[in-house]
């Protein structure tokens, strides 16, 4: 029972983790990545489907990304798409190929971006420690049930806050990283 419910709780936070990383690849730092049109979602032929389905997504260079349709008539559509996305991108067609520039970011809206990663960084801490209370309130209950002895949930409480201090410094390892990238200039 105890081993079960570690792995459960280790999972899920690494779970966590994961969708940390998607959060912060979704913040535009000011060099170019293919992973900030993901969400992209493209008209075609009546049906929206994700840009990386209808066209080649790469880096051209650090500040532009290239994306190559594979039908030649939907270059225009690529471009719009981008263009009407949240993200405040400019880009432009050029042969086959649409070219999509990074706009350089002022201090200003660097300092915004940082605490908005601030804010992503701290819903997954507590994401992390609500998976820690999720654990030992099991732990709690198997005592009650007399499933387990106390000793038995006292190490397995020491178990679960090791490893929700594992996961709370790797989202602080994370966030320090991102607010390197991010005030790089």
């Amino acid at each position: 029972m105890i081993p079960e419910l570690k792995k459960n709780t280790e999972q899920k936070m690494q779970k966590t983790l994961e969708s940390l990383k998607t959060d912060f690849g979704k913040v535009r730092t000011g060099r170019a990545h293919t992973g900030i049109l993901d969400h992209i979602q493209v008209d075609y032929y009546g049906s929206l489907v994700p840009l990386s389905q209808v066209a080649n997504v790469t880096l051209i260079d650090a500040r532009a990304i290239g994306v190559q349709p594979w039908e030649k008539k939907m270059l225009s559509v690529v471009e719009k798409a981008i263009r009407d996305s949240d993200l405040g991108l400019n880009p432009s067609a050029m042969g086959d190929i649409v070219r999509v520039p990074m706009p350089p970011l002022t201090e200003e809206r660097r300092k915004e971006l940082i605490k908005v990663v601030r804010g992503e960084a701290e819903n997954a801490r507590v994401a992390v420690r609500n998976l820690r209370r999720d654990a030992n309130n099991a732990l709690k209950d198997a005592v009650k049930n007399k499933e387990i002895s106390e000793d038995d949930e006292r190490r397995a409480q020491d178990d679960v806050q090791k490893l929700t201090d594992r996961y709370i410094a790797e989202v602080d390892k994370q966030l320090a990283q991102k607010e390197q990238d991010l005030m790089a200039v």
